[in-house]
């Protein structure tokens, strides 16, 4: 019998202490994986990539589970974003007659003042314009599109501002509208006479 402390008796190499610390890892490693999931599953990231072209954004998938227990489904979380809402009363806008039509500007002026807009005096544009345009400074296109909407123009009309613009000045307003006869045509008219 060989006695195992003897210095030369030969000891196969133990690869047994090695082995529970791999599968500790292992499980380990396992165990972190099915955790992310499951709080991928129970919190949705918001940044989560749109589906791509082709594919529907309410497939759902159904997951195996044990024998006797029902699958369960998973539908995949969808995010909706709007434009910011713009409060009317904080964005200054001002109205230029560029139409022609003595009132046309105070008329339109009246209107956006009803629907809340924070109106400044109307003025009269430097030149007249065959159609009517929504200008915005840097910032506030948001703002020019919900003016635009207010007055039935489409999106089309709504420019970034620049010094082309008929008017001599904006001054501290952030949206300008240039009012056409297409748009005087579309509003009621005050008896005053200029803008």
């Amino acid at each position: 019998m060989d006695d195992p402390s003897a210095p030369d008796a030969q000891h196969p190499p133990r690869s047994g202490h090695r082995l529970p610390i791999d599968r500790a890892v292992i499980l380990l490693g396992l165990f972190i994986l099915a955790t992310v999931l499951l709080l991928g599953q129970i919190h949705p990231s918001a940044s989560t990539p749109a589906p791509a072209s082709g594919s529907s954004a309410t497939a759902a998938s159904t997951t195996p589970t044990t024998a006797g227990a029902a699958p369960t489904t998973t539908v995949p979380h969808t995010t909706t974003t709007t434009a910011p809402k713009v409060k009317p009363s904080s964005v200054p806008v001002l109205v230029a007659n560029a139409s022609g039509k003595p009132g046309a500007a105070a008329a339109v002026t009246s209107e956006l003042q009803l629907a809340g807009w924070n109106v400044q005096a109307p003025i009269n544009a430097t030149a007249n314009v065959s159609t009517s345009s929504v200008y915005y400074v840097a910032g506030q296109k948001a703002a020019a599109t919900g003016v635009a909407a207010t007055l039935h123009l489409p999106p089309s009309v709504v420019l970034p501002y620049t010094t082309a613009a008929p008017v001599s000045t904006i001054g501290t307003a952030e949206v300008l509208v240039v009012v056409a006869p297409d748009l005087a045509a579309g509003v009621g008219t005050t008896t005053t006479t200029g803008t």
